[in-house]
Parts: structure tokens; C-alpha cells; sequence
């Protein structure tokens, strides 16, 4: 579909109001003692906090108003339908684990998508106050420094890159080979990252995320983020990722075909 550019600037302001309804519910419950998490999964462990639910619900009060007849599909209450053929794509933690620990590399991720995918993406991290966006001509970051463009990085060798994931397995053992591949033939490989990886693509820190095992909410703002930025973002087959599933996000085309072709090396054995 196309959007109108007064249509543009509208959304973006809406992504804004949504970031800045969810920051004090998630920096409510943050480092807090005694904060419980229950476990989405009857085996391994996926935490949902209260922090998460109220994140999400102040997101969705504030679309009732100022979008109602969109579509919203949100981690924590599921999907909404809508009749614009827009979709605002919500998840108030990515990064649960990281939160109950204490980190600040979890965030809140918004998105608003047609059929296509994403149009405009938000990774927000409340605790640092930083705020990534991208989409309909935008890439900057508001934070402590300061108003800053996201520009991704230059290209290099994958022999110079750094290389981030969330989980040292990343997901089967098939998958894990994969970016094991990858990340051996890298400089520097860190972990833990979750959302604020991609934050750190399109801010020209690092040249890779490779991950598995994604939802449509874990990756759809950092899509938008990270195109606007001048990035690049696949699933490991070089196709659409918006729906979920393997992706990797690359600072700039070269260096995502050098990976790709490592991955596509491994998958087909």
C-alpha cells in the first residue's frame, strides 16, 4: 500500500507516543528486588514479567486513541485486527532475559508494517535513554551524546568484523553451526545483545547480528532500523525475514554476501 508522506509523519509521532508510554513501565520494575518472572514454556525458559504485560498494554491504550483502526500484533496479547491495512508490531521487552538480570542491552521494539514488511521501526532502551529509529527518509539516534544519523559501516573483510548474537548456541545444532562458521572467521564475537545488536548496526559499532529462532515482533523494527541506516537484512538465504525465523543483519552489502555464503555453505552441508 501507499502511505501518504502526511500519513509519514503521523506514524512516526504515534511510534514516538508508543515509546514513550512504555519507557516508565518498563523503568518501573527494572533492577527492582523481588521482581518475579513466569515461564512462558513447559520446557527451557522464556520469562514474561509483569514489566512486559504493562509495557505492552500502555502501548495498545495509546493506539485505542490515536490509531484504533489499525491492526496490532504485540508479544504479550496477540493480534488485533484492523482495517487501514497497517500493523503496528510490538514487543515491550525484547530482552527479557537481560532485564531480570539487570542488563541494558533489552529494549522495546516498535514497528508499523503493511504487506510488504515494516515501514518504520523504534528499538528504544529506556534505562539508557537511548532511542534508535528508522523509516519514510529517517535514521538517527536521541540519547546522552545527543541527535545522531545511524549510518552503518563502511565495508571490510569479515577477518576485521565483529559478530553478535544473542544465545552461544543460537538455536538447533545445525544453526549453531552455521554461525559458528561465521564467527570464526570474524574478528570479535560477543554475545548477549538481544535488540541492542541491531541498535548497534545501524549506529556504525558493528558489521553483523546472526540469529535463529525469531518472531515477527523480534525483528521487524530492527529491519526498519537497519535498512534506514543503510544496512542490509535477510533471512540466511538472502529472502524476506519479516515474518520471523533465521536472520542476519549486515552493515552493508558486501560483507552480508561473504556471510551468506558462509551460512549457505553449512545449511546445505
Amino acid at each position: 500500500m501507499t502511505v501518504s508522506e502526511s500519513t509519514h509523519a503521523e506514524l512516526i509521532r504515534v511510534a514516538h507516543a508508543l515509546a514513550d508510554a512504555a519507557r516508565p513501565v518498563t523503568l518501573a520494575h527494572f533492577r527492582s528486588i523481588g521482581l518475579e518472572a513466569d515461564n512462558k514454556r513447559d520446557q527451557g525458559f522464556d520469562p514474561v514479567t509483569v514489566a512486559d504485560r504493562g509495557a505492552e498494554k500502555a502501548m495498545r491504550d495509546v493506539l485505542a486513541q490515536l490509531r484504533p483502526d489499525d491492526a496490532i500484533l504485540g508479544e504479550e496479547f496477540g493480534s488485533q485486527p484492523g482495517t487501514t491495512g497497517l500493523t503496528w508490531v510490538l514487543d515491550p521487552i525484547d530482552g527479557t532475559r537481560g532485564y531480570i538480570s539487570g542488563t541494558p542491552t533489552w529494549g522495546v521494539l516498535i514497528s508499523v508494517a503493511d504487506a510488504s514488511g515494516p515501514l518504520f521501526g523504534v528499538i528504544d532502551q529506556p534505562y539508557i535513554g537511548e532511542r534508535f529509529v528508522g523509516g519514510f527518509g529517517v535514521a538517527e539516534m536521541h540519547g546522552p551524546l545527543g541527535r545522531k544519523p545511524l549510518r552503518c559501516r563502511q565495508p571490510r573483510s569479515l577477518a576485521q568484523a565483529t559478530i553478535l548474537t544473542t544465545f552461544p548456541e543460537v538455536g538447533t545444532a545445525l544453526e549453531g553451526r552455521c554461525f559458528h562458521a561465521v564467527a570464526n572467521q570474524a574478528k570479535l564475537t560477543r554475545y548477549g545483545m538481544d535488540c541492542y545488536g541491531y541498535a548497534l548496526v545501524a549506529a556504525g559499532q558493528v558489521d553483523l547480528v546472526i540469529e535463529a529462532g525469531l518472531n515477527a515482533y523480534d525483528i521487524q523494527a530492527p529491519i526498519a532500523v537497519v535498512h534506514a541506516a543503510g544496512g542490509v537484512v535477510t533471512d540466511w538465504e538472502g529472502g524476506s525475514v519479516h515474518e520471523g525465523g533465521r536472520a542476519i543483519a549486515a552493515a552493508n552489502p558486501e560483507i552480508h554476501a561473504e556471510a551468506l555464503a558462509i551460512l549457505g555453505q553449512v545449511l546445505n552441508g
